[in-house]
């Protein structure tokens, strides 16, 4: 990260809630120093948010874009435990981690690593979440800390690191599984018929020549 999208992205409330159009807000802080995108994107920065990013930019203070939403309080995730049916969808889509529970099992906020981003409530199949404001009447950044955001910067990253790494499992999983089959085939195939053997044999060998190149391109 370069210097000038460290210093916008530092602008920046990490809250990762999308709605500047961006998948978090390292990706709107480069956009931004390309200088392709508008500085006023930001809901949960508001009016202080787009000022701070004018100072580092240059770029002349607008209004709130309308279309990525309002300036508002300060907010957190509440879990209906009584209505919560464990499905595990929203545990997914937390950028920072702070809902815990298992499958089938009743969820919870961590509320201190909860970052209001909302992200959690449309993908809940039984609308048994709501949000709770936590910063009375104020917003933006009069709502919202340094704190608060190097803590969301960090729970956002150790989330992206772990994510990559059980994908990396996930995928060792399936290339050893992929390896004892094609080590016995015939065994592990319902099939005795050689031709048909010989082609699920090119099949795996071919997922396992990917998993390889998958393995070359990132670096593992």
């Amino acid at each position: 990260m370069d210097e000038l999208v460290r210093r916008i992205d530092a602008a920046l409330p990490q809250t990762q809630c999308t709605r500047c159009g961006y998948p978090d807000c390292a990706a709107y802080a480069e956009a931004i120093a390309t200088g392709n995108v508008a500085i006023n994107r930001c809901p949960p920065g508001g009016a202080e948010g787009v000022a701070r990013l004018s100072e580092i930019t240059g770029q002349p203070v607008l209004p709130l874009d309308p279309d990525c939403g309002i300036e508002g309080p300060v907010t957190v995730a509440i879990i209906d435990e009584d209505w919560c049916i464990g499905c595990t969808l929203c545990i997914k889509a937390c950028p920072t981690d702070a809902i815990v529970g298992t499958n089938k099992r009743m969820h919870t906020v961590i509320e201190p690593y909860c970052t209001g981003c909302e992200l959690c409530i449309p993908v809940c199949p039984v609308d048994c979440i709501s949000l709770a404001v936590v910063s009375e009447e104020k917003t933006g950044w009069d709502a919202w800390s340094s704190e608060q955001a190097a803590l969301a910067r960090r729970r956002y990253a150790a989330r992206k690191v772990r994510l990559e790494r059980e994908r990396h499992e996930h995928e060792e999983r399936l290339e050893a599984k992929a390896r004892m089959k094609l080590a016995d085939l015939a065994s592990h195939s319902v099939h005795t018929d050689p031709d048909t053997l010989d082609r699920k044999r090119t099949v795996i060998e071919a997922a396992l020549a990917r998993a390889r190149s998958r393995r070359g391109h990132t670096g593992n």
